[in-house]
């Protein structure tokens, strides 16, 4: 049997604006294989942050189950989600979010000084920062770096601590198409080669496509895909 990174059912979330209840997500069902890369795409308004969101233990649903790694989130005090996040869970966002003071070595430092992991990163994260084409970057601080690699340090930040699963919320959507490619083949890469399971939300179709499966999600539900003939 497939070992199940995600298991959502029946996700539901509210917002109230004034006196009006807002349907974020509307009984949403999803399974995600660990080591799976899945493109969750759709339209602004169709739940998907809001999905983004629950699954990084940012938000609570109003209703419904998420099973995270085994964990069922909703179990969890605030301070066990605030420790998932940042052993577990790795974030990779549009913004890239890098502080500009810091060296890129010092950005990726950060996670792992959160995460309350001490000495030298270990041999396996060496040999990623040379995969991500960072080696010769890390003394570089933000302004000297293109987007691109300020994306590629993010990525490096997230994965650091080596997360059961990274999130992606629209990672290409401050790079030009030359540098989004680069940074989707990383993303891909690594889901091939460290079997790290990745969930994206994107808009872009052609973004989406570099994942395994594709979800999509309109008006806070999954909508269902037709049936190969």
């Amino acid at each position: 049997m497939t070992e199940q990174m995600v298991e959502i059912k029946g996700l539901t979330k509210l917002y109230r604006q004034g006196d009006v209840e807002v349907s974020a997500l509307r009984g949403v069902d999803l399974q995600i294989a660990k080591g799976e890369f899945v493109a969750i795409v759709g339209p602004s308004g169709s739940g998907k942050s809001t999905l983004f969101n629950i699954l990084g233990g940012l938000t609570p649903p109003t209703a419904g189950t998420v099973r995270l790694a085994g964990r069922d989130l909703l179990a969890l005090s605030e301070g066990e989600r605030t420790n998932l996040r940042k052993k577990t869970v790795g974030f990779v966002f549009q913004k890239y979010n890098l502080l500009p003071t810091l060296t890129a070595k010092e950005n990726i430092d950060i996670a792992r000084y959160i995460a309350g992991v001490n000495g030298e990163t270990d041999a396996q994260f060496q040999e990623t920062l040379k995969f991500l084409g960072l080696s010769s970057r890390l003394n570089h601080k933000p302004r000297a770096m293109s987007g691109g690699e300020q994306q590629r340090v993010a990525i490096a930040r997230a994965i650091v601590n080596h997360p059961a699963l990274l999130l992606a919320d629209e990672p290409t959507g401050n790079l030009d198409t030359e540098n989004s490619s680069l940074v989707l083949d990383l993303l891909r890469d690594l889901n091939r080669r460290l079997h790290q399971t990745i969930v994206m939300i994107t808009h872009n179709p052609e973004a989406a496509a570099y994942a395994d499966r594709i979800v999509h999600m309109r008006d806070g539900r999954i909508e269902p895909q037709p049936a190969l003939l």
